[in-house]
């Protein structure tokens, strides 16, 4: 996995996480979900890249 790829996945599982906070904060479930559902997908991108890496090792 680059390092871009890298810095790309963790930035948006924070972007994630600060919606997350967000939505909690001001009670908007809507923001929250969003913000649980864009960690998850940081998450599996990041589980791709590791295989992708695996398989090229």
């Amino acid at each position: 996995m680059s390092a871009t790829d890298k810095a790309k996945n963790k930035a948006d599982e924070l972007a994630g996480k600060a919606k997350e906070k967000t939505g909690q904060v001001t009670g908007d479930r809507e923001q929250e979900n969003e913000g649980k559902a864009d960690q998850v997908k940081s998450n599996l991108k990041d589980a791709g890249e590791k295989v992708k890496d695996a398989f090229r090792d």
